[in-house]
């Protein structure tokens, strides 16, 4: 299996957008993907990091593709959708509105957003042009197992979610502006001030989600850590990791080393622990009773 970076959830400062992908550069992945998917609103504050980004990954030889929106409801946002042609990248699909944008034939991937739950539609996305799928977060192993067979047999890598957040929901409210009494179009960027998104509790104060501008997340960081083998069997051929603000070279480089069986599982979950918001991992979607279920013995109570 190989490793792959997703695109970047949060609103960071454009110099710390640049900064990471400099690091990234040369971290031991095998491709990357950027770009804004949750709100168009952050772009023009850092976009003016993605060429320098593009360039400096694809010198240190990684593949390289641009995201659509996750959800593309304005005028604005079909232009710009429109436009990702231009950078001549593979576009990644995270909304199936993106696909009006490509033309029939030209090559696109599919992102974890989109809905591929059984083999009809993955298929009728592979005819259409697809040719790097990842697979939505929360599906079963069984489920993995069948639909990366198809992927085989049709010549298309399909990807699992490796290690984030879970990209849970979009909505067409703010979260991080309700929350500070403000309009959505009068944001003021406070999503800017939770660069792992804010962790949200119950009425009883437990944690349950986190939320990053528009978007829902999972409270714990999801985690293929214990979950290699059975992946590798099941034919999936890369792991997708999710951005986060600290560590993350770190990150990708004690996941190259799962992979190449320098370390195990348990040796991966200790090194991830102290990285992660919160500390809570989670794989529970795979074969557990619940998605925020740790299969480890080593869950803390």
């Amino acid at each position: 299996m190989e490793l792959t970076v997703g695109p970047n959830f949060f609103f960071w400062p454009a110099e710390t957008v640049r900064g990471f992908y400099r690091e990234l550069s040369d971290a031991p992945v095998s491709r990357v993907v950027l770009g804004e998917l949750v709100c168009s609103k952050r772009l023009p504050f850092w976009q003016g990091e993605i060429p320098g980004a593009i360039e400096a990954l694809v010198e240190a030889g990684k593949e390289v593709a641009i995201t659509s929106l996750a959800l593309i409801t304005l005028k604005r946002e079909r232009k710009l959708t429109a436009e990702l042609q231009d950078l001549g990248l593979p576009v990644e699909v995270n909304d199936l509105t993106a696909l009006a944008h490509v033309p029939e034939g030209q090559p696109f991937w599919v992102g974890p957003l989109v809905n591929i739950y059984n083999e009809g539609t993955l298929r009728w996305l592979i005819r259409r042009g697809a040719r790097r799928v990842c697979l939505p977060p929360e599906l079963t192993l069984a489920s993995i197992a069948v639909l990366a067979r198809l992927g085989r047999e049709e010549g298309v890598p399909v990807e699992v979610w490796g290690h984030g957040r879970l990209p849970l929901a979009i909505s067409g409210r703010c979260y991080h502006a309700r929350l500070h009494d403000r309009a959505k179009d009068s944001c003021q960027f406070v999503c800017d001030q939770d660069p792992d998104g804010r962790d949200v509790e119950t009425l009883d104060g437990q944690s349950f989600l986190a939320v990053n501008g528009v978007q829902t997340l999972s409270q714990s960081t999801a985690s293929m850590a214990h979950q290699v083998a059975a992946l590798e069997e099941a034919g999936v051929a890369a792991l997708r990791l999710s951005p986060q603000s600290q560590g993350f070279r770190a990150i990708c480089a004690g996941y190259a080393d799962r992979l190449a069986g320098r370390i195990d599982g348990a040796g991966l979950e200790a090194m991830l622990r102290p990285m992660v918001p919160g500390g809570r991992l989670s794989d529970g979607f795979l074969a557990g009773p619940s998605g925020a279920h740790w299969s480890a013995a080593t869950e803390p109570a």
